[in-house]
């Protein structure tokens, strides 16, 4: 913390524990919570107004609110339904079959477009137009189960893929810095795939088709579609530029939040977009907005405050670090990624636990590579939706329930640690990782 912080009453920590006690049993919506965090650190100046409301300066939050813009208009022209026709045939013939298509869908698309957001964006309109005609309507559980498919496959699949997901971009980058330790894309795939990847898409799949059971109208796919109209032809162009733009972000160096940015006023120009005024005002979930906001900005409040560090160093000294029981220091240091996930989410983990990597490798005996590398199940694993910023904005494109979000993300992500953990530990054995 600066020491112009040490001047002040009251510790933003405290701030930011309520904020997690209030978003993790919604004892308040979630965007009214969010609002009063921004509210008690700035009247209390427990952190400076740059640092609390820094989510609204993110990429993040302005990918989503594009996001909302570019859903609504694909939706108003008649494109995600032509597109959920196309699927209709192959993913409506049972209701296993559907969630299991959806979420390979999300995996598939992770190796082709490195934004978790941009990937909700696309693939929400598409998929709640698929609901419709599956027979989901709004509040359904079998619409939850397939607005959850694309949150959860989205964010916690791509983890596996080394570019497709910002928590690994700051780990490696953290890594190259403190360590000078730099991954591949294949050894990495080859580590992360077969558990975090391919298992968990199977766990995800199989807990929505059994937490939500629903029974999908069966639909044939069309022999024939309606011609295309001008401003489906307008938007397929404005679509199609925006998404190869975002797959080559790293070529040209634009990145996607603003790419997502021009391409949503696009949709709100006078003739050429396809948004009115009002249409604008109700298509954009601005509560899942402030919450996403509310959510980067605690992070950033945790990680100035250094609340984070103190946490992870207090922690080490109590975990079995034994080097003669890799096993369970294998498990506890997974444990302490999932307790430093509380406190400074997806997000915020890999800067607070890379740092820690080097200690937590010299008490259990494991190369420290290794020690980096498990981190990457404790942030791919979230326990509550706040921890993950993509798991908050799909649940908001459906209007998920906070209730319903919250249970799912619980039950899913205790099932990973007590099913797919033991797995991954003999997977990094058996690759040669442990010892």
């Amino acid at each position: 913390m600066t020491d112009s912080a040490t001047a002040w009453s009251i510790h933003p920590g405290w701030f930011a524990a309520i904020a997690i006690l209030l978003w993790a049993t919604s004892a308040l919506p979630e965007y009214l919570t969010a609002l009063l965090f921004f509210a008690a650190v700035t009247l209390f100046r427990a952190a400076p107004a740059d640092v609390v409301f820094s989510g609204f300066q993110s990429e993040a939050f302005w990918l989503v609110l594009g996001g909302f813009v570019l859903g609504a208009a694909v939706r108003k022209v008649g494109l995600a339904d032509r597109v959920a026709r196309k699927l209709a045939g192959s993913l409506t013939g049972s209701w296993l079959t559907m969630v299991a298509g959806i979420v390979v869908l999300t995996y598939a698309l992770a190796f082709v477009m490195p934004s978790n957001m941009s990937r909700i964006a696309l693939l929400m309109p598409i998929v709640m137009a698929l609901a419709d005609r599956a027979g989901f309507a709004e509040g359904s559980p079998g619409r939850y189960a397939l607005a959850l498919a694309v949150g959860f496959g989205t964010y916690e699949l791509s983890a596996s893929i080394l570019p497709s997901n910002v928590p690994n971009l700051i780990m490696t980058g953290a890594a190259e810095h403190a360590y000078g330790i730099q991954f591949n894309y294949m050894p990495y795939l080859l580590l992360q795939a077969p558990v975090v990847g391919v298992l968990k898409g199977i766990l995800i799949t199989v807990f929505l088709w059994r937490m939500f059971p629903a029974s999908p109208q069966r639909i044939e796919a069309d022999a024939s579609s309606p011609p295309w109209s001008a401003a489906e032809l307008r938007l397929a162009v404005i679509l199609l530029v925006t998404l190869l733009l975002w797959m080559t972000d790293a070529w040209h160096g634009i990145r996607p939040a603003w790419v997502g940015l021009v391409a949503a006023c696009l949709c709100l120009m006078p003739r050429i977009g396809f948004l009115t005024s009002n249409e604008f005002e109700t298509s954009v979930n601005f509560r899942t907005c402030i919450y996403l906001a509310g959510i980067l900005g605690l992070a950033a409040v945790v990680a100035w405050s250094g609340l984070g560090d103190a946490i992870g160093n207090k922690l080490i000294p109590l975990l079995p670090l034994d080097p003669a029981h890799p096993a369970a220091a294998f498990a506890s240091m997974l444990g302490l990624g999932s307790l430093l996930n509380f406190a400074v989410t997806a997000n915020g983990l890999p800067a607070v636990f890379t740092p820690l990597a080097q200690s937590l490798a010299d008490h259990a005996g494991l190369k420290l590579p290794t020690v980096l590398m498990l981190q990457v199940f404790a942030y791919a694993t979230p326990l509550l939706p706040y921890q993950a910023a993509p798991l908050v904005v799909a649940a908001g494109f459906a209007r998920v329930p906070t209730r319903v979000m919250l249970v799912s993300c619980l039950v899913i992500g205790l099932a990973s640690f007590v099913l797919l953990a033991p797995l991954y530990y003999l997977w990094f054995e058996l690759l040669g990782w442990i010892g």
